[in-house]
């Protein structure tokens, strides 16, 4: 059944919709501005309301961020929010932790030629394909004792440049204790400092692997999108992100897929074939995100029922 109080809203902003089949209303674009009614949304659901311009191939599955990204006014906006299901990322955003680096923290330009923990540290980061120009990038460095001892030290900074977060790898693998997460939260934008928010973007599990893809990668930390990084991607201008994390999070990674593609982005679910990107490398990676096409609903719907 069609919901004419949806219709009637979406025609206050578009203009008058022409009614086609199961339940679909055609419009004149508001991105591409196409001569004829090529954009067409469906009006049979409350919750997912599907539309998609069949000319640009802008699309999403939600009222809400068409008439937002159709540059609605805010009284429309905020009639349709009271009549569909959306999630509001920007609601009650907690305010930032205070993050201060270990203070034994060192970085590698201070290294001196006796000082075998420093050096042990670069074997290791070589190792990792970790380069001199990431090293000095992002301010990488190591501890020599307390808390964080013979660990490597990733920071990661906002876009003011102010330290949001850490992680501390050790590099000493014959270590039981192979990383200690500070006691912060992990509600951040890693490596927000770096980001292009209108170029695509690539989710990644860790700070290795944001590091081995080099040109805006972001790490989730785990396996999970915090809200802040949520919120950040919803509102901004990025169209493409490809999401590439290791096998055991595709049960996540096809949930982030559904509620990015329900923001009208488009998503690419990039195939790891058992590897991570730290593993495989820049040039490797680099490739397998280049052959990787976007996911259709078709395409999402067939990767959900494999977790069924």
């Amino acid at each position: 059944m069609i919901n004419h109080l949806l219709v009637n809203i979406v025609n206050s902003v578009l203009g008058a919709g022409k009614s086609t089949a199961r339940g679909n209303q055609a419009y004149h674009c508001p991105f591409c501005h196409h001569s004829k009614p090529k954009l067409e949304v469906n009006f049979t659901d409350g919750q997912k309301n599907p539309w998609h311009c069949w000319v640009c191939n802008k699309k999403g599955t939600n009222l809400v961020t068409l008439l937002k990204q159709a540059k609605a006014p805010d009284d429309k906006i905020a009639e349709i929010k009271k009549h569909v299901s959306y999630r509001d990322y920007r609601d009650n955003i907690k305010p930032a932790e205070a993050v201060k680096l270990p203070k034994e923290f060192k970085p590698f330009v201070d290294i001196s030629k006796g000082d075998m923990t420093g050096r042990q540290a670069i074997s290791y980061l070589k190792r990792r394909n970790v380069s001199k120009a990431d090293i000095l990038r992002y301010n990488i460095g190591y501890c020599d004792g307390g808390v964080y001892d013979k660990m490597i030290i990733i920071p990661s900074y906002s876009h003011e440049g102010t330290l949001n977060y850490f992680v501390a790898r050790n590099f000493n693998e014959h270590s039981p204790v192979k990383y200690k997460n500070p006691p912060m939260s992990k509600d951040v934008v890693p490596f927000e400092l770096f980001i292009n928010w209108s170029s695509p973007l690539v989710l990644v599990e860790g700070m290795f692997d944001a590091l081995a893809i080099k040109r805006n990668a972001i790490p989730l930390l785990g396996k999970h999108i915090q809200r802040e990084l949520m919120k950040k991607i919803v509102t901004s201008q990025v169209e493409k992100i490809y999401i590439a994390l290791d096998k055991d999070a595709q049960k996540d990674a096809v949930k982030f897929c559904e509620q990015l593609m329900d923001e009208g982005k488009e998503i690419y679910l990039v195939d790891l074939e058992d590897k991570d990107p730290s593993e495989m490398g820049f040039k490797a990676i680099t490739t397998l995100i280049q052959k990787t096409t976007p996911l259709s609903q078709y395409d999402l719907m067939a990767k959900k029922l494999q977790f069924v």
